[in-house]
């Protein structure tokens, strides 16, 4: 098969084709011909060698996929062969085949093509951890998205509006708020021209939103606390900006308020097997019901992998960015 490999730490330029054998599905996991990958952020970190790799993560990138189950390993019962599927991965991607655990795995929605199916699982785990799992939004609070028009931003505004929430976003031009409201959110800040710490104060009549997903942190995050309503909880699921960043303690003590954050990539496969039922239970119906969509910025092929990250790294695309094998 083919796969990208990264030939050393540097820009997009190190992404280069080779040559590798198809992997075997071991215990639980299956084999996935793949159709289509997500590119996301973290790819471009792993690819500048910032990113950290735990013992038994791939090297190879690639966060999530759609394609056919092409193998079975032992002990796995739901699937079976031909069976069309998006699956979260750890790694391994960027690749004509690869294996996953098959609790990871989710049918492709009906009405999703195979290769709109790529630019699910990376973004709804990630949401559905941070946002329902970790900070418990519910139905009637409001939540605020900092990059409102990335795959998260997007996944967000949809799932969040959808199940009964007020969604406030900041996103960086004047297109990309309207992609934002058109999504749903109730109100979309242009960071560069606003202050969204005081517009979110306006918006809320100095009550403050409920919860916080953040991607930026550093100077963002005294400005997260003090755009909090009592009782609010903020998640980090990236530091963009720094990982370092003020707090006022009697803030939080005062409001009540819960700082946490997580990263997906690390969560057991028992953890993500969970999210995934409940994607499947909650969010699916909503994808089959045309009530949320996936919204696709670009496809590349795998030759074009570069270019890929060069739309990723210029923060320019609107949604998902796939490769196409």
């Amino acid at each position: 098969m083919r796969q990208v490999q990264v030939s050393q730490p540097g820009g997009p330029e190190v992404l280069k084709i080779a040559e590798a054998p198809v992997p075997t599905p071991g215990e639980g996991e299956v084999l996935i011909k793949v159709q289509a990958a997500g590119v996301n952020r973290a790819d471009i970190s792993q690819r500048q060698g910032r990113y950290a790799l735990r013992p038994g993560m791939p090297s190879i990138l690639g966060l999530e996929v759609a394609g056919t189950i092409a193998g079975l390993g032992p002990g796995v019962t739901r699937w079976k062969e031909g069976d069309d599927i998006c699956a979260l991965l750890t790694g391994g991607g960027y690749a004509e085949y690869v294996v996953t655990p098959a609790p990871q795995c989710l049918p492709v929605p009906k009405g999703v093509s195979v290769i709109e199916a790529a630019s699910l699982p990376e973004t709804f785990f990630t949401v559905w951890l941070d946002v329902f799992d970790l900070c418990h939004l519910r139905s009637g609070e409001s939540l605020l998205v900092h990059g409102g028009s990335s795959g998260i931003g997007i996944t967000a505004i949809q799932l969040a509006h959808t199940l009964g929430s007020r969604v406030f976003v900041t996103a960086g031009s004047q297109a990309k708020c309207e992609a934002c409201t058109a999504l749903g959110a109730e109100a979309a800040i242009d960071y560069r021209s606003t202050d969204f710490e005081e517009a979110i104060q306006n918006l809320t009549t100095g009550r403050g939103v409920d919860v916080i997903l953040d991607m930026v942190g550093g100077s963002y995050t005294i400005k997260n606390i003090r755009s909090l309503a009592p009782l609010g909880r903020l998640v980090f699921i990236n530091f963009m900006e720094s990982s370092r960043g003020e707090i006022d303690i009697a803030l939080v003590m005062g409001r009540q308020l819960t700082i946490t954050g997580s990263g997906l990539r690390p969560q057991t496969v028992e953890r993500k097997g969970q999210i995934a039922e409940k994607l499947e239970k909650i969010a699916w119906p909503l994808i089959e019901g045309a009530k949320i969509k996936p919204v696709i910025d670009t496809v590349y092929t795998l030759e074009q992998v570069a270019e890929a990250h060069r739309r990723m790294e210029s923060s320019a695309h609107i949604g998902k960015i796939l490769l196409r094998m």
